[in-house]
C-alpha cells in the first residue's frame, strides 16, 4: 500500500486555517486531489468534496494511503490527534460496447398443411403406364402433400410406405 504524507498540511498549522477549531475541509479536498492527481468528479479523483458538516480536530500532519489495491478510497488520518475519514474515489466507468448489428433472422418457414392425419382412411395406389392397384387403408402418421406416411393395410402385418398426394389419397414410390 502506498503511503503519503503530506507536508504541506503540515503548514498549514501556521496558517489562518490553523486558526479555526476544525481541520479545514477544503484544504482535505485539495490534500486528496494532490494525492490521487485528479481533481474532484473527475475519474480517479474524488467523488465530492468532503462534507463541510465535519467537525474534526485540527491536525498538523494527515497520512493518506489508498483503502484498497482497487484504489476506490483514500483513508486520511490524523494520528494525533487520532481521526481518519475514507474519501471515496469516482472509477471509471466502462465504456459502453454498442452490440455488433445482427443479420434479420429469417422467420421460420412455415410447415406445410396437413393433407393426410393419422387415423384418416386412406387409398394407396401402386402402378405404373398402363395398369395401377389401389388398396384402403388407415393413415399411422400425418404427413403433409409430399411427405412420407404410414399406412395400415391389413392387420397383424407392418404398415406400407407412400407419399401423400391429396386429402385421402397416397401413392407408392418408384412405379412409374
Amino acid at each position: 500500500m502506498i503511503r503519503f504524507i503530506l507536508p504541506a498540511v503540515a503548514l498549514l498549522a501556521g496558517s489562518p486555517a490553523a486558526a479555526q477549531s476544525f481541520q479545514s475541509t477544503v484544504l482535505i479536498d485539495k490534500a486528496v486531489a494532490g494525492f490521487t492527481g485528479h481533481g474532484i468528479g473527475e475519474d480517479g479523483g474524488a467523488r465530492t468534496p468532503v462534507d463541510t458538516r465535519l467537525k474534526l480536530a485540527p491536525c498538523p500532519m494527515v497520512t493518506m494511503n489508498w483503502r484498497t489495491p482497487a484504489h476506490d478510497s483514500v483513508v486520511v488520518a490524523c494520528p494525533d490527534p487520532e481521526w481518519r475519514i475514507f474519501v471515496p474515489i469516482r472509477i471509471a466507468a466502462p465504456a459502453i460496447v454498442e452490440p455488433t448489428p445482427r443479420a434479420p433472422v429469417a422467420a421460420p418457414a412455415p410447415k406445410p398443411a396437413v393433407v393426410i392425419k393419422r387415423g384418416d382412411p386412406v387409398s394407396v395406389v401402386a402402378g405404373s403406364e398402363g395398369f395401377s392397384i389401389t388398396r384402403d387403408g388407415i393413415a399411422v402418421n400425418d404427413a403433409p402433400v409430399g411427405g412420407r406416411v404410414l399406412i395400415k393395410v391389413e392387420d397383424g402385418k407392418p404398415p406400407i410406405q407412400a407419399i401423400a398426394s391429396e386429402p385421402g389419397k397416397a401413392t407408392i414410390p418408384g412405379g412409374e
